[in-house]
């Protein structure tokens, strides 16, 4: 979570890019095309905007690793080497392994494939939760003359020869096969997915498992050009505005000064992608309100879904996040955010007015 917002200035400048080099978007030709003179400041944003995913390790292994309550510095130095220009970009493993041109070292009489993870997530979490532990037990075995020269050193090598040897490439599945389960999941299920997700994402909120939801967005943004971008950004913000438009319709419905003061500061904040004034302190308290969102939410899922609205950087989960979205599917988006809100207000609204 600290590194979110690096993630989000990157995606951000990505989509900046993207708005000067899209074409169809204010005319026919792009705006660089149109402009020539924009050019070297596009090339420019999108150095800025591709090195923090291209580093995300480096940022993961500080982070992760002071988490975990080993030495963030040590953490960041193996995220560096798991990024190593001399190593094949993580971008291009596949089309190496496919190629036969892939190197190796042969360490202890093992072939250790010479790779690296160039936008991984998955791979840095684990390898920071392995390196903490291990550099732990280093200073508890180590006596005090030696511990503070030979800690690191062990704690380095031993981590390092175990992600390139088992740790990278067994979390490397792992973690493909997850992003790949996922977009199977959505390109085979389509809206109908789409639609679960949407009706389902509150409720999710409400466990904490979406979490979870930022590395697995990270990494489906990290490889834009095989993924296209992630379908769980524009499904949070549908989500984030239903709740907000169910709270707004409490607003209209209720005559107690506290509940609607409550209401009108909820509703907007849940409009602008913090929801938890509005789900806690209303929604799920009145519950018709908080279900009603859920319906909103579902069915703006399956808009989403039907239309193929990717977002191609992380930024605000709400009426704001069309500045995410691939520029194409900027309008089917605020489509969404519409059917999000119209449906979440309506049915809030008519059943309150039924239930007085």
């Amino acid at each position: 979570m600290p590194i979110i917002p690096a993630i989000v200035a990157a995606g951000l400048l990505m989509a900046l890019h993207n708005v000067l080099s899209a074409p169809h978007l204010f005319m026919t030709p792009s705006l660089i095309a149109a402009y020539p003179s924009l050019k070297g400041f596009s090339a420019f944003i999108n150095v800025l905007a591709n090195a923090p995913f291209a580093f995300l390790p480096v940022l993961i292994g500080f982070s992760a690793t002071k988490r975990f309550g080993g030495n963030p510095y040590l953490g960041a130095a193996m995220g560096m080497m798991m990024v190593s220009p001399s190593l094949v970009s993580g971008y291009d493993v596949s089309a190496a392994l496919a190629s036969h041109q892939l190197a190796y070292w042969h360490i202890l009489g093992m072939p250790v494939a010479q790779a690296g993870y160039q936008g991984s997530v998955i791979p840095m979490l684990v390898v920071a939760w392995l390196l903490s532990w291990i550099e732990k037990r280093c200073h508890k075995l180590l006596p005090e003359a030696l511990d503070y020269t030979f800690a690191p050193l062990i704690t380095i090598l031993v981590t390092g020869i175990l992600t390139f040897m088992i740790v990278g490439p067994v979390m490397r599945d792992v973690s493909d096969g997850l992003t790949n389960g996922l977009l199977w999941l959505y390109q085979t299920s389509g809206a109908v997915g789409t639609g679960v997700l949407g009706l389902l994402y509150a409720p999710l909120v409400i466990t904490g498992l979406h979490q979870s939801f930022p590395a697995i967005e990270t990494q489906l943004i990290a490889n834009v050009k095989q993924t296209g971008g992630s379908f769980i950004f524009p499904i949070a913000s549908v989500s984030n505005i239903a709740q907000g438009a169910a709270a707004l319709a409490i607003f209209f419905l209720t005559k107690d000064k506290q509940q609607r003061g409550l209401a009108s500061s909820a509703s907007m904040s849940a409009l602008l992608g913090v929801t938890e004034p509005a789900m806690f302190g209303l929604n799920l308290k009145l519950k018709f309100p908080f279900v009603a969102s859920m319906i909103g939410s579902g069915a703006a899922g399956v808009y989403l879904g039907l239309t193929h609205v990717l977002a191609v950087s992380l930024g605000s989960n709400s009426v704001l996040g069309f500045i995410s979205i691939a520029t194409q599917s900027i309008p089917a988006f605020l489509i969404s955010c519409v059917i999000s809100f119209a449906v979440s207000f309506s049915l809030t609204y008519v059943y309150g007015r039924r239930r007085k």
